[in-house]
């Protein structure tokens, strides 16, 4: 009866071993494995707080070329509060993506200035009330908002290793960290409220790392994510704007475009200038040589 009852005690402790085991070696777990951490912001939330339906601006936009833009993230309403250590992008990581943007559109002869607005300067739901407060303060005149969402997903990996000690075993997990990270910019002009023209911007970063490693990599993986989205971003806004150039040529009712005080507006009109000049110095030479 001992012997028996031995054997069942041992019987179960080999069990919990056993689903310890498991447990331990990413087999089993209780939240399947798999761990999602999600960080985003929204235009529209942004600017249409509250309004499942908002009405489309029925002014005509007026830019005043040259034209002084901001650029600024959305502000984001907050992020899983289970990983708080890498909970987002930092407010220098946000600054130092919007100058690579603003870097990329500088020189040309019909943008003033770019300024890269601090998100302090924009609140959660403020909507075009606020843009006209930054617009006051600044002196802009069109706005390119940035919003992004970004997901990572960390799946257990069966092929964990049990690594004996001389205190007992240290289980590696292996874990598959997937970063996917999708930004969007908007041009608005802030006066008549009117969507200009938008372009996006998406990656995907996978890489394995250790769990012990897991929220280093993390972290890691999302700067890396949101610095190769923002590439893309840069290139699609590129060719946007030069779509857009060519829409208002082509629709000239759709925007408006007023000079302002001084502007020559560059391109075909300063080449024909610049011959006009080169044609009268030659006039005056071959005057000057009969």
């Amino acid at each position: 009866m001992n012997r028996s009852r031995s054997s069942r005690w041992l019987a179960g402790g080999l069990l919990l071993v056993a689903a310890a085991l498991l447990i331990g070696s990413g087999c089993f777990s209780w939240d399947g494995g798999r761990r999602k951490t999600e960080r985003s912001s929204s235009v529209v939330t942004f600017l249409y707080p509250g309004q499942n339906d908002p009405l489309p601006p029925v002014t005509i936009p007026v830019l005043r070329l040259p034209l002084r833009v901001g650029i600024a993230f959305v502000p984001s309403g907050g992020a899983d509060s289970r990983v708080a250590a890498f909970s987002g992008i930092s407010e220098a990581q946000k600054s130092a993506l919007l100058q690579r943007v603003a870097d990329q559109f500088k020189g040309r002869d019909y943008i003033q200035s770019i300024e890269v607005i601090p998100s302090t300067y924009l609140r959660p739901a403020g909507g075009f009330g606020n843009l006209d407060q930054v617009r006051s303060l600044l002196n802009i005149d069109v706005v390119a908002l940035v919003a992004y969402d970004q997901v990572q997903f960390t799946d257990q990996n069966v092929l964990s290793l049990a690594y004996w000690t001389i205190v007992g075993a240290y289980v590696f997990h292996g874990n598959k960290n997937d970063t996917q990270t999708l930004m969007e910019a908007v041009v608005y002009d802030i006066p008549s409220r009117h969507l200009l023209f938008r372009a996006p911007g998406a990656s995907r970063v996978q890489a394995g790392a250790a769990a012990v490693y897991v929220d280093q990599n993390l972290r890691a993986d999302s700067g890396r994510g949101f610095d190769l989205a923002t590439t893309e971003l840069i290139t699609n806004l590129k060719t946007q704007l030069e779509d857009f150039r060519e829409r208002v040529k082509n629709s000239p009712g759709e925007v408006k475009i007023e000079h302002k005080a001084g502007y020559t507006g560059g391109g075909a009109l300063g080449g024909l200038f610049v011959i006009a000049l080169a044609a009268l110095g030659l006039v005056r030479w071959l005057w000057r040589r009969s």
